[in-house]
């Protein structure tokens, strides 16, 4: 009950008030400290329930995300009282699969945690998190619209070998970033940006500007981002230029994991195309801060994800800049999706809560909420109708653009063996393509030889 102070601190006070030489000056001062004291304890038992079971939940959400996420946490708090959510940070990538991997072994895994989509592999081998069947398919489950609800790519990503261990909880891709006072100085609309392969190859030179006739662009009209195959950023470079593989109509691998399919004409075009606009603008004398070049009008066009939204807003603030769909290929127009998704752990003591957690997290309306605080896409296409979420892109044209390509976005082929390895050896033909001047169907071959070496091993262990 909120009025019922602890017992030391009625001593106190009955104490401080009986002595003669202290109850006049300190009356006032123990009215006001037992006033303090009533409103601290309303206010605690209304928001803390001792019985409430607690669910610990890791994540790698950055600084600027963090309170979206804590907004999140108390939402569902209230809703829910009976359960608190326990959210602990652990830096993303290696760190955070190895911490996992520790966990599991020591047995003192979280309940819930945030991971990269390649981390299922190694979760489900060490038979560490549940199949979200058990859940869906039980009694605080899942409808099948609601399933058919979520993008079929972000699905795709949450599965592993046609099982679905994790479910999305945010999304995110790839479009086109511009620079409209640019265009327009090159004579072109800024409200037509490139809508195909023919357009950006022409835009990218016409928005290219030599200013002091030295031979080297010091504006460029389109970033092609080339990084060192062996350096940290050769994924990122990987993972925008998968969507022009896909727009050609390619793939990185056959259907059946036998046979890597990155070197087919598709891909031939797709890394020709970035091969002429690096070799036509002499990119090889270019920064590789692309971000900064175009906030300093260095830069017309380049590609980026709506998880920079906010820091472009205000970065580029004396910019009259925005967002496009990725230019559409000679087969189609794509882009690639990325995201977190999570999963429930078999140690935790409260799976039920956890699934609670995780099943909240994709209403509609919460998605809604999360999308609009944290600058992340949603997971469901049915959020598009939420009204104060149609409103939010109304008035935010920018976010909108990522939210409408989500219907054309694609995942990768399964890799269940060699992914990392592929995927290095797809860099590494990108790169000598461009920085080593090399033909792309032979840089594509090439790699793709030593991809199918590696395919080919499996077969071969599998037969002894």
């Amino acid at each position: 009950m909120c009025l019922k102070l602890d017992k030391i601190r009625y001593t106190k006070v009955a104490q401080s008030l009986a002595h003669p030489k202290t109850a006049h000056k300190r009356f006032k001062f123990c009215v006001y400290l037992m006033m303090i004291l009533l409103l601290f304890g309303c206010s605690k038992s209304k928001t803390e329930n001792p019985d409430a079971i607690t669910i610990t939940f890791w994540h790698s959400f950055v600084a600027s995300t963090i309170p979206a996420l804590n907004d999140l946490i108390e939402q569902f708090e209230t809703e829910y009282p009976d359960i608190k959510i326990n959210a602990q940070y652990v830096p993303t990538g290696d760190a955070l699969i190895q911490k996992l991997i520790t966990a599991i072994q020591s047995r003192t895994a979280p309940d819930i945690s945030w991971i990269h989509s390649d981390f299922l592999a190694d979760l489900v081998d060490a038979d560490a998190i549940y199949e979200m069947a058990h859940f869906i398919n039980g009694e605080n489950g899942l409808a099948d619209d609601e399933i058919k609800d979520i993008y079929p790519a972000l699905l795709q990503y949450a599965s592993l070998r046609k099982k679905l261990y994790s479910i999305p909880m945010e999304a995110t891709n790839l479009a086109l970033i511009y620079n409209k006072d640019l265009m327009r100085k090159a004579g072109l609309n800024p409200e037509n940006p490139p809508r195909n392969w023919d357009e950006l190859r022409e835009y990218a030179v016409t928005l290219s500007d030599d200013f002091n006739n030295d031979g080297k662009f010091d504006q460029i009209g389109f970033f092609v981002p080339i990084f060192p195959a062996s350096g940290p950023l050769s994924g990122w470079m990987m993972w925008q230029w998968i969507p022009y593989l896909w727009q050609a109509g390619g793939y990185i691998v056959n259907e059946e994991q036998t046979e890597v399919l990155y070197n087919s004409e598709a891909g031939v075009q797709a890394l020709t195309l970035w091969k002429e606009i690096y070799d036509k603008l002499n990119l090889k004398t270019f920064t590789a801060d692309y971000d900064v070049a175009f906030a300093s009008k260095r830069v017309a066009m380049s590609m980026d994800g709506p998880w920079n939204l906010p820091r472009f807003n205000t970065m580029l603030k004396n910019l009259d800049w925005a967002f496009a769909p990725l230019p559409a290929g000679p087969a189609k127009q794509a882009t690639v999706v990325g995201g977190e998704y999570l999963v429930i752990f078999k140690q935790s003591p409260n799976p039920d809560a956890a699934w609670t957690f995780i099943k909240w997290i994709i209403r509609p309306d919460v998605q809604a909420r999360w999308a609009m605080k944290s600058g992340y896409l949603p997971v469901r296409k049915s959020v598009s109708k939420v009204p104060e979420f149609v409103e939010y892109l109304n008035e935010h044209p920018n976010f909108k653009v990522f939210v409408d390509q989500m219907d054309v976005a694609q995942v990768q082929r399964p890799l269940d063996n060699y992914g990392l390895q592929i995927t290095r050896h797809i860099a590494e033909a990108i790169e000598a393509a461009t920085l080593g001047g090399m033909e792309p169907r032979e840089a594509l071959n090439r790699s793709a030889e030593k991809s199918n070496q590696l395919l080919r091993s499996l077969n071969t262990n599998s037969d002894n």
